[in-house]
């Protein structure tokens, strides 16, 4: 069952039930009425009748049934009888008892004085009725047809009354559930004609202002999202396969030069050493195409663990020196950090090659292979580590695009790399829930610094 039919369904349940009580309740309170007012006006007769009898001396009990057959204000089918206190009939309408009465309904009248019940089609009033001498038990009964009759006209009115309405309500309600999801259809005819080669496409935002018009406004920011990624994944896909075909290529056409000759041994050697320095370039660049997958995740796996960033940064400085024997590193300790404040909740293994990355960097692209590393608490809670070198700096025009993948400045033509290490740096510093910002001065200082959360006892 679609929405629209739920829709209809429930609007028809609902005023169902509505209509159902409405209607019991007329018809309940309309009843109600009818029998306390053919009750009154039962009452009424019988103590006029009672007045007639006991009051005018002229008047006796023959008479008197005389005068009621007579009387057009008599109700239908009227019987009036009445008793003494000995429970001796005084005056009935009739010859023949149509209400049975025995001593036991008498007393029960005397005690209660008034009840009600109905016999066969009459209904019946019992009461007691005192006058300045005596006091008598006055029962009534009559037919109450113009009040039945009403009745059960007004019943017929609202069973044809609630049929109709039912119908009319079933229409209406498919009308009015159709037009209450006419937004939702044409979100959905919009979003259906939205594929990966229109996510410019946005949605149309109504109003702006009742539920739907935000669910459009929170859609068109989904699609903003996804659109950049996917245009940040096709870049990346681009430029990873360019990096990589890059060097496939070299080394397959040095290799074709060596195998359309036959060459001496030191050719091959050479030959061999190149395609072999390629191969570990490759191997590099997958490693950081890698990390950067899984830094790039929703949820990346964190091995997290308490380390001392000074441990760290002695290790890389020395892995460095070795690889790099013209590298200069030097740390610098700010006098206020205690020990503390050298402790980290982090991942050891991503922490390590961010600020590897960010010491080779600052080395490859120093004038003098220089780089200072100053160690500072920027607050209570956090630690910043800032890579300080003096060099060619980095352009204006491309510092805020440094950070993304495969962007490289124009002084980082005659230095190997592949334009990720900064865009994995960013993602590693983000993942640790910090912060990695840079300055630079062309042709004079180019400054990185990574603001890391202190673990505190």
């Amino acid at each position: 069952m679609n929405i629209r039919a739920k829709l209809t369904v429930t609007f028809f349940s609902l005023v169902i039930v509505v209509l159902t009580i409405i209607s019991v309740l007329i018809y309940f309170f309309s009843s109600n009425y009818r029998q306390q007012d053919f009750y009154r006006r039962l009452k009424n007769r019988a103590i006029n009748t009672s007045r007639v009898l006991m009051e005018v001396e002229e008047v006796n009990a023959e008479l008197l049934r005389r005068m009621e057959r007579n009387n057009p204000a008599s109700l239908p089918n009227q019987y009036i009888l009445i008793y003494n206190y000995k429970n001796q009939e005084l005056y009935s309408s009739e010859s023949s008892n149509i209400i049975p009465v025995d001593s036991a309904l008498l007393t029960k009248i005397r005690l209660r004085r008034e009840i009600k019940f109905t016999h066969e089609n009459y209904e019946v009033l019992g009461f007691l009725f005192a006058d300045s001498y005596d006091r008598f038990t006055i029962i009534a009964a009559a037919t109450d047809v113009y009040g039945l009759d009403a009745l059960r006209n007004l019943r017929n009115v609202l069973m044809v009354t609630f049929g109709v309405s039912l119908v009319i309500v079933s229409i209406l309600g498919w009308f009015y559930a159709g037009k209450v999801l006419s937004p939702i259809s044409r979100i959905v005819a919009e979003v259906s004609k939205i594929t990966e080669a229109n996510l410019s496409q946005r949605l149309d935002e109504g109003n702006k202002t009742d539920e739907l018009s935000k669910l459009s406004q929170t859609f068109n920011r989904m699609l903003e999202r996804l659109q950049g990624a996917f245009v940040s994944q096709k870049n990346f896909i681009a430029n990873a396969s360019h990096e990589i075909k890059t060097p496939i290529t070299v080394m397959a056409g040095e290799i074709e030069v060596a195998l359309l000759h036959e060459r001496g041994r030191e050719y091959y050697v050479n030959t061999l050493r190149s395609v072999l320095g390629g191969l570990r370039n490759m191997n590099k660049l997958s490693t950081q195409l890698l990390l950067l997958a899984q830094t790039s995740a929703d949820e990346p796996e964190k091995n997290f663990s308490l380390i001392r960033i000074d441990d760290i940064l002695w290790e890389l400085q020395e892995e460095l020196q070795k690889a790099h024997p013209h590298y200069q590193i030097f740390i610098h300790f700010d006098i206020k950090i205690d020990y503390d404040s050298l402790v980290l909740n982090a991942d050891e293994q991503l922490i390590k090659v961010a600020l590897l990355n960010l010491m080779d960097n600052a080395c490859k692209y120093s004038d003098d292979s220089r780089v200072n590393i100053d160690l500072s608490l920027k607050d209570r809670h956090q630690i910043s580590l800032a890579f300080i070198n003096t060099g060619p700096g980095i352009e204006p025009a491309i510092s805020e695009k440094i950070f993304n993948p495969f962007v490289r400045g124009k002084n980082s033509k005659k230095v190997k790399g592949f334009g990720i290490g900064l865009s994995l740096v960013t993602r590693i510093v983000s993942l640790h829930d910090g912060v990695l910002t840079v300055e630079s001065v062309p042709q004079q200082l180019t400054k990185f610094t990574v603001v890391l959360p202190l673990h505190r006892q």
